[in-house]
């Protein structure tokens, strides 16, 4: 079987822009080099993707899953209503949102990677239900399904001032409208939060031991 570490690409570094629409503003994010899954989480017995997946869950998955493949886990106190990452772990994790989108676009200034119907699985054309992973094009570094196909959990709050312990997840889904499919479409929800759409997708730091 293969381990996790046989699935992930290097992604160089750079620099990502971000924006919230609901404030009106933007910002720049250095990115280091890491390190992400070509593909999202999978079912065990399958290509399909594994959904239904809250952020707890997912978190909780990335240290299962780093405990296999002997690496030191990312996430501490994942039980709390404030787990922690150590960010000097080798381990897998959930990237972050700006690792995500920067992932996504490799590169490209575009809302999207490429035509649509070429990259994505979208309620246009999925015929209601997920699919196997790889189905469609990959974008310039590799990546699948970035956009469609699942929405994606990422680690960060999304504003823990109004929306408190909500996290963000990126990327639009089988069931989503066309325009809610793009690299900077963002949405969010509570932790605990589980939905037959939304997966996951690991990530882990560059550096020694990753």
């Amino acid at each position: 079987m293969s381990t996790a570490s046989e699935l992930m690409i290097d992604i160089p570094g750079g620099v990502v822009d971000l924006r919230d629409d609901r404030k009106a503003t933007h910002w720049s994010v250095d990115i280091a080099p890491f390190r992400m899954a070509r593909y999202v989480t999978t079912m065990r017995d399958s290509a399909n993707p594994k959904v239904n997946v809250s952020w707890i869950d997912a978190i909780a998955a990335c240290n299962s899953l780093s405990a296999q493949d002997g690496l030191t886990p990312a996430y501490h106190d994942i039980d709390s209503e404030s787990p922690t990452w150590d960010r000097t772990s080798n381990g897998y994790r959930l990237p972050t949102e700006a690792e995500w989108q920067y992932a996504c676009k490799a590169g490209t200034p575009g809302y999207r990677y490429g035509p649509i119907d070429e990259i994505a699985w979208y309620e246009a054309n999925s015929g209601d239900t997920c699919h196997p992973v790889g189905s469609k094009s990959a974008n310039a570094w590799g990546l699948h399904d970035m956009i469609g196909n699942v929405w994606e959990w990422c680690w960060d709050l999304y504003d823990p001032e109004v929306y408190g312990t909500y996290r963000i997840f990126r990327g639009g889904s089988w069931a989503e409208m066309a325009r809610g499919c793009g690299a900077s479409v963002r949405r969010r929800s509570h932790p605990s939060f589980a939905i037959d759409d939304l997966g996951f997708r690991i990530a882990q730091s560059a550096g020694p031991g990753a």
